[in-house]
């Protein structure tokens, strides 16, 4: 019956990630806030159908996002607490985007995806998801803002997990709005930074680097790591880069740090590293993994294919570090390989 029960669960699944976008969208987290309020003034406050709120309320309190304290009242559980836009470790941006009908709809693919190995995003609109972005201002921006809030937990453990100061220059390739330089250049005051991304990647960067103290520090750059990333650094830093594409352009982005790194230079990978056999425990990146296959024709990767990519671009992966937490999460350090002069 328990095993019945979790597969009932996940044909589930759709439904369960509609309610919580709904709340995300009606703002039922924010319109709660700190209080405990009753349906009818959550409908007026949101402008939903009394009725239909209650009920969606009743699901959001089964599925623990929120808690019904008396009958018809309800305040938010400790999930729903990220479903705040004023908290810092909110993931409100988050759910909004993965919810998103534009996302949505290209799963409705997912048996081509697997049949043929080649993502459905593109079939469905005509251009790859990062272009499809480039069109969707109010998207890109979610986008931007959904990397901002699932990076920062990771970004706040790579410091610790790994040993900055060796370096003098470290340059984050595809680094977003900073936010993972910002934590690097804050435990490592000796170091400068490069952040380099596409200009729309780039926006935020000065802001967030300017919160954190340490724009002073880092050099903002914009361009495209396909063609080439900025010289000068001894530290190359690809977090969540690499698993967005196939090998093919994984082995062109890796080659552009290689030629722009010195012979004594590191490159840093951080990605999700998938163990050898599965571990049932979480399945997040073997979710993650599918989500890479429909929409952008990426894959999460073992260590074992980590360690190929990077032989075959020049490198040699020399350690695996892993985060300090219980995480999916490494930090993959690889050295350019010596090549003999003849």
């Amino acid at each position: 019956m328990a095993a019945h029960q979790r597969l009932m669960n996940m044909m589930f699944g759709t439904i369960c990630s509609q309610v919580v976008g709904t709340a995300a969208r009606l703002g039922l987290a924010d319109h709660l806030g700190d209080d405990e309020l009753g349906y009818l003034e959550l409908a007026e406050l949101t402008g939903t159908h009394p009725g239909a709120l209650s009920r969606l309320l009743r699901a959001l309190a089964a599925l623990q996002i929120v808690a019904e304290t008396r009958p018809g009242t309800f305040r938010l559980a400790e999930a729903g607490l990220a479903l705040r836009t004023d908290r810092p470790d909110s993931q409100a941006a988050a759910v909004l985007l993965f919810t998103d009908p534009a996302l949505l709809d290209s799963w409705k693919l997912t048996e081509e995806a697997v049949r043929t190995g080649q993502p459905t995003f593109e079939s469905q609109y005509g251009t790859d998801f990062f272009g499809f972005l480039a069109t969707r201002p109010e998207l890109s921006q979610r986008f931007n803002a959904t990397m901002r809030q699932v990076s920062l937990p990771i970004a706040q453990l790579i410091p610790v997990s790994y040993d900055f100061t060796r370096h003098h220059t470290v340059i984050d390739i595809g680094g977003g709005d900073g936010t993972l330089m910002s934590q690097i250049l804050r435990g490592a005051p000796t170091v400068r930074g490069v952040v380099f991304d596409s200009p729309s990647g780039v926006a935020e960067a000065a802001a967030t680097l300017t919160t954190a103290g340490v724009v002073d520090r880092c050099r903002i750059e914009a361009g495209d790591f396909f063609a080439a990333v900025p010289e000068g650094g001894d530290g190359y830093v690809l977090k969540n880069i690499l698993h967005d594409w196939d090998d093919a352009r994984c082995l062109t982005i890796l080659e552009r740090c290689r030629a722009a790194m010195p012979a004594d230079g590191r490159l840093l990978i951080v990605e999700s590293v998938l163990p050898d056999v599965v571990d049932t425990a979480d399945p997040a990146p073997y979710l993650t993994d599918i989500s890479m296959l429909v929409n952008m024709g990426g894959q999460e990767r073992t260590r074992a294919e980590y360690e190929t990519l990077c032989l075959r671009a020049g490198f040699a992966v020399t350690a695996v570090h892993p985060t300090v937490l219980p995480t999916s999460y490494s930090l993959i350090e690889a050295t350019p390989v010596r090549t003999e002069r003849r």
